[in-house]
C-alpha cells in the first residue's frame, strides 16, 4: 500500500514543528543540545520551529496526507566553499537568541555540522525526517526519503544528511548512503554520523 506525499504549505507550520518536536524528543543529538526531560519539553520545540520556518522558506518540506511523517530538504548550489561566512555564523546566532539565548548548543550543533558538510557539487540536502513515534518503524521514512532519491538518481544529483543517531543510520545505509569522512562527536555529547549518497544510474 502506498504513502500518499504532499508538498508542505505555510499552512502545515504547525503540523511539521509537532511532529519534527514528538519525533526528536528522545534522539542523542537533541538530548544534548537540551539537557533535562523537563527543560528539552519546554523549549526543544522552539529549534524544531525556527528549523521549519528556514526550510518553509529556502527549501521544500514533504509530508504524508495523514500527517505521521514529514521530511525536510535544501538544495544545496555548487560552491568552492564550505559556506561558513559571516552570513551564516550570524544566522547560527539568531536562531540561538529566537530559541534558547542562554543555551550555546544550539549554535554549537549548526556551527559543527557546518564544519564537515561537503562543499564544491550541487546536492540534495536532507536537514531532518521526523516520524511520529507510534508510527516509527512502519516504513514512513523510507517512503518519503525514496521519490527524492529517484529523482536524484534521474538528475545525477548526490544527496546528503548528518544521521543522529545509529538506527537512523542503518536505515540511510539501506537507502544507499555512505559514511563521508569522520563521524561528528559532540563535545561530551553523542556522535553523528555524515553520509552522502552518489545517484545511481
Amino acid at each position: 500500500m502506498g504513502v500518499a506525499i504532499r508538498t508542505a504549505s505555510a499552512g502545515d507550520r504547525e503540523l511539521v514543528v509537532r511532529l519534527l518536536d514528538a519525533a526528536f524528543q528522545d534522539d542523542p543529538v537533541s538530548r544534548w543540545v537540551f539537557p533535562g526531560d523537563e527543560y528539552r519539553r519546554a523549549t526543544h520545540h522552539r529549534l524544531m520551529a525556527a528549523f521549519t520556518d528556514i526550510v518553509l522558506a529556502e527549501g521544500r518540506v514533504d509530508v504524508t496526507e495523514d500527517g505521521t511523517a514529514c521530511a525536510l530538504w535544501l538544495s544545496v548550489p555548487e560552491a568552492d566553499d564550505h559556506g561558513q561566512d559571516t552570513g551564516e555564523d550570524d544566522g547560527l546566532a539568531r536562531v540561538r537568541a529566537a530559541v534558547d539565548p542562554e543555551n550555546e548548543r544550539v549554535e554549537l550543533v549548526g556551527r559543527l555540522t557546518g564544519e564537515i558538510h561537503p562543499s564544491g557539487r550541487a546536492h540534495a540536502y536532507l536537514w531532518m525526517i521526523g516520524v511520529a513515534p507510534e508510527h516509527q518503524g512502519a516504513g514512513l521514512g523510507t517512503a518519503l526519503i525514496a521519490p527524492v532519491l529517484n529523482r536524484c538518481d534521474r538528475e545525477g544529483l548526490p544527496a546528503y544528511l548528518e544521521a543522529s543517531n545509529s538506527r537512523s543510520r542503518k536505515l540511510y545505509e539501506r537507502l544507499g548512503f555512505e559514511l563521508t569522512g569522520r563521524p561528528l562527536d559532540l563535545p561530551e555529547g553523542p556522535r553523528m554520523w555524515p553520509m552522502w549518497r552518489e545517484p545511481r544510474s
